[in-house]
């Protein structure tokens, strides 16, 4: 008879944090425990467990998984996030009394390695999930000296798990080639009954200020160095030349707000936005400019495009997946400034042009429509079990390609 995995998934970050690993990974709980699989999570305490006690298995009601909480740390310049400390007598002890099939190490940090070694002791094998560029963010964080330290150690961890996931082809391939084995892709999903194009809000559109006509340019994520906020700010003031009634609308928050409050005083700052909410702020929008180039894939693409918002970013990580430029949006060439906000002005005037805008808004839906977490999570649920061994490993699945979507002829 087939029975449900036993799971456990250890991460650094995790609800109610608001990053793209806390929201993807609770999901990919979610696909987990509607398997049927058992999930016991091993994490940080944050903030809202301050009554919680360490290194204890906190069983949960029917369809939530039990969690052990281990002592956390908040990363140096960026309080909002935080390592978990290495706890390997702990997770052995644990795993001793109540051995998983697998080991799911979400994030790289001090927890993760600690994962990996007691599962290593244990003989349970693991499957470790590369979601962020912590070699990149390094630079962005006085650490640019310790880039090759940290790209050593990444993928020395990755090497010790079965396989390594990640969410895109590209990466695949630029991991194999640094010297990563075993690299599958298993993309990330994106909740269509959430993030749509119905969600457009003419009351928002108004409270932001935008006359009929005008133009709505968002900005959704981290403000933060890493994300490349000043470039998205170029990217507007050029806007603004063709569009003197263009509004800047930043959704999220972060170390660098408050500068940017003081360099764009008529830009509206929505804050942290959830669920619903959030997806109306995509969707009243009128184009999504995103010039980070620090991404494993980057949610806020596949949301805004489900949303029907078309995307100007770098040709990279998610962009260059499911972005093709004069259909859903606009890709520059990675780190070429100059061709990132001469493709901001060409969506500008495209979407500001009414007659395009519902091409552009179908063609962005239909971009995000294959990213179903019911997708996902059938992927994961096969990786995990051929990793614990309860059914052949098989080679990787054949990775997706970009999906068929044609710019327009130039004349």
């Amino acid at each position: 008879m087939d029975t449900g995995l036993r799971i456990a998934v250890v991460t650094e970050t995790y609800p109610p944090e608001v990053n793209g690993v806390a929201r993807t990974i609770a999901k990919m709980v979610d696909g987990a425990l509607q398997r049927g699989d058992s999930v016991d999570l091993i994490r940080p305490r944050q903030a809202s467990d301050k009554n919680a006690r360490l290194g204890v298995r906190i069983e949960a009601p029917r369809g939530a998984p039990a969690e052990m909480l281990v002592r956390g740390f908040s990363i140096p310049r960026y309080p909002g996030m935080q390592f978990g400390m290495p706890a390997v007598g702990l997770m052995k002890a644990h795993w001793r009394r109540r051995r998983p099939d697998v080991v799911q190490v979400v994030t790289e940090g001090p927890l993760g390695w600690a994962a990996v070694r007691a599962a290593d002791a244990l003989g349970i094998p693991v499957v470790s999930e590369y979601h962020t560029n912590f070699q990149s963010y390094s630079g962005h964080y006085g650490l640019g000296l310790l880039s090759r330290i940290i790209s050593s150690y990444m993928r020395r961890l990755h090497n010790r798990s079965v396989c390594t996931l990640v969410p895109t082809p590209t990466l695949a391939q630029d991991l194999r080639q640094q010297g990563y084995r075993n690299v599958q892709v298993v993309s990330r999903g994106v909740d269509m009954n959430t993030f749509a194009a119905s969600r457009r809000s003419d009351a928002l559109r108004r409270q932001w200020g935008i006359k009929p006509g005008g133009l709505a340019v968002a900005y959704v994520g981290r403000i933060a160095a890493e994300k490349n906020i000043a470039l998205a700010v170029r990217a507007f003031n050029e806007i603004r030349l063709a569009c003197p009634d263009a509004r800047l609308i930043f959704v999220g928050d972060g170390p660098l707000r408050g500068q940017v409050e003081s360099a764009v005083p008529d830009a509206i700052f929505a804050g942290m936005r959830h669920g619903d909410d959030l997806a109306a702020h995509y969707a009243s929008a009128d184009m999504f400019v995103f010039p980070s180039l620090t991404e494993t894939f980057g949610n806020v693409v596949s949301e805004s495009l489900a949303c029907g918002l078309p995307v100007v970013a770098y040709r990279y990580a998610a962009a260059a997946e499911l972005v093709c430029s004069g259909v859903n949006g606009w890709l520059a060439e990675p780190g070429n400034e100059d061709d990132f906000l001469s493709a901001a002005c060409r969506l500008a005037a495209a979407v500001g042009e009414g007659a395009q805008q519902s091409d552009f808004q179908h063609a962005a839906t239909t971009a995000a429509a294959p990213l179903s977490w019911s997708n996902i999570h059938q992927s994961m649920g096969e990786i995990l079990r051929q990793a614990s061994g309860q059914v052949p490993m098989i080679a990787p699945p054949v990775e997706a390609t970009r999906l068929p979507l044609r710019a327009p002829a130039q004349t």
